[in-house]
């Protein structure tokens, strides 16, 4: 392992062209391979092949999105964008290669099905066809990103980015909430045409690519780059409509209870962050406070998390402090060539802070592991609607290590967190349903998406109420999610896996070590197998049958109720 930090690791333009010329030789190599063994040796180089180009992209990534105002990596992102998509092709022709060896039978043997299986999907879901709409897509997304990064809201004297506005969501006052929310609605509305135009041609763009690849829609196409293979729009209904009857009604009581609480008639949007009537919970410290309580935790949590944890702090691998112009989001990515996970986020000094960072580093343990588990590259990463099983889970193991980040004020984080977990769950199906209209109805106009959106309020959230807000009113709320502009689809990830997590949770707190045990087994399988493969290997129940959300939330709708009559 190199000795490195992310800040020392210097960046050169990787020579795509150079990596092409590799992959064409060992494409016509594995075409022309003799036994198993040579297969196995060509799969290797390849993977060796690409980790320098990969890890470049992730360090000109990560720096652009930590100053997007930086012009040169503004600049190298823009280039990558453009010369990527090109070079897929050769990738493809390796894959198609590899489908068709007649070693097919002993690389299932060998690496599992899930290899192959992952082949042939990304042979489904791309064509050279593709290319120019990959790099328009790409400049697109881009631009909105940094719209939302470069965001400048004045309010109480200051100059915030939208994640600066939001600690306002939990301010005692209810006039400096309902202002707050007002300003963060405003630089929406201020933006909502261009903001229209971009989304506008996404939707064309990925329509275009759908039909491109002899869908009749962008939808089937939109499953197979989320890494979908045994399961599809008919499971994920059948699943909406489960939250629907059983968590919907929930959340009513609880945002009853809520409004209860904090002494209010009726819970407003700009009041659903605000708890505890005497304040939310906030942690005791910054980010350097936060960085080294986790340190402590996650040594005390397990041997693997506190390896982990020293890596990832000794190596400089997260960037946490909410600075201007950072890109508004959080995310864990990879750096191959050093077996390294980095973590992505914007602090705001509240219970978010804490949310994220568990999660973010779920992530990057999965990762971790899996770098260090698997035999191929291909197995590092995992399907989305598994990784979010593992940085969701994370969040849960961390409760009992509350009281280091928040003190006295710990049950509040608790129960402030699971009730945000089950209350998100409805939104986050919302936003599902809402890319199935939009991708199955192209032509629909942007003042009619955003109605769209309304209807999904009423249905999913019908707690959801603004005042004198226009623009949220009519269904402005979408255009904050960057998800729908940027990861089409993946958004069910996050409600379909809050079901793994609170299965976690309830095992955890019956039988610890087990639990343990079934989740570091997952963390270390990475992609080697299916979703529901990786499954059963966690021992998790299929969220899409029937009665399985009920089950998989009920411990934590009774912590939740138990303390509610507490009050």
């Amino acid at each position: 392992m190199k000795d490195f930090t992310f800040d020392t690791i210097e960046y050169s333009r990787p020579d795509i062209g150079a990596v092409e010329e590799v992959i064409k030789a060992l494409t016509a190599e594995l075409k022309n391979a003799k036994s198993y063994a040579e297969v196995k040796d060509i799969i290797l180089r390849a993977d060796k092949a690409t980790e320098k180009t990969e890890t470049m992209f992730t360090v000109a990534h990560v720096r652009n999105t930590l100053n997007t105002t930086d012009k040169f990596y503004e600049e190298e992102m823009a280039w990558l964008q453009q010369a990527l998509p090109v070079s897929q092709m050769t990738f493809v022709a390796f894959e198609q290669a590899l489908v068709e060896s007649p070693f097919a039978a002993e690389i299932d043997a060998d690496l599992g099905a899930e290899y192959l299986v992952a082949a042939r999907r990304d042979l489904s879901g791309f064509n050279d066809k593709l290319v120019p709409y990959l790099q328009k897509q790409a400049m697109l997304t881009t631009e909105y990103q940094k719209l939302m990064a470069t965001a400048q809201i004045e309010f109480d004297g200051q100059v915030l980015n939208l994640y600066g506005i939001q600690k306002y969501f939990e301010h005692p006052d209810r006039e400096i909430r309902r202002a707050a929310f007002a300003k963060y609605s405003e630089f929406y509305a201020s933006n909502e045409d261009r903001m229209e135009e971009i989304f506008d041609e996404l939707v064309k763009l990925r329509t275009a690519m759908g039909k491109e690849m002899g869908y009749d829609t962008f939808t089937p196409l939109g499953y197979i780059n989320q890494g979908r293979s045994d399961y599809g729009p008919k499971e994920v209904a059948a699943f909406r409509e489960q939250v629907l009857t059983e968590i919907v009604p929930f959340c009513e009581k609880l945002y009853e209870a809520q409004a209860k609480r904090i002494g209010v008639d009726k819970i407003m949007a700009y009041d659903e962050k605000f708890i505890f009537p005497d304040g939310n919970a906030e942690p005791k410290g910054g980010v350097d406070f936060m960085v080294e309580q986790a340190r402590k935790m996650y040594r005390d949590l397990s041997p693997e998390t506190g390896e982990f944890i020293d890596f990832m702090i000794d190596h400089h691998l997260m960037d946490l402090e909410n600075k201007p112009n950072k890109a508004s989001t959080g995310y864990m990515t990879s750096l191959p060539e050093y077996k390294a996970p980095f973590v992505f986020s914007c602090f705001n000094r509240t219970i978010f802070d804490m949310q994220v960072m568990s999660h973010e580093l779920g992530h990057a343990f999965a990762g971790y592991r899996a770098m260090r588990s698997q035999p191929v590259r291909g197995y590092f990463h995992v399907s989305t609607d598994i990784a979010e099983i593992h940085s969701m889970s994370m969040e849960q193991f961390c409760y009992p290590y509350a009281e280091m980040f928040f003190g006295e004020d710990a049950d509040k984080y608790r129960f402030a967190h699971l009730q945000e977990a089950i209350t998100f769950v409805p939104f986050g199906v919302a936003v599902d349903e809402f890319q199935h209209i939009i991708y199955e109805n192209p032509n629909l106009t942007p003042k009619e998406r955003t109605y769209e959106w309304h209807k999904l309020e009423e249905k999913y959230m019908p707690w959801r109420k603004y005042t004198d807000d226009p623009f949220m009113d009519r269904g402005g709320y979408w255009y904050h999610k960057l998800h729908i502009f940027l990861y089409p689809f993946y958004y069910i990830n996050y409600t379909l896996t809050t079901m793994g997590a609170m299965e976690f949770k309830k095992r955890y707190a019956e039988d610890p070590k087990k639990a343990w045990a079934d989740y570091l087994a997952l963390c270390n399988a990475g992609g080697s197998k299916s979703y529901l493969g990786l499954l059963k290997v966690a021992n998790l129940r299929v969220p899409f049958e029937e009665g399985s959300v009920a089950e998989a939330v009920s411990y934590a709708k009774q912590i939740l109720l138990d303390a509610i009559d507490k009050e």
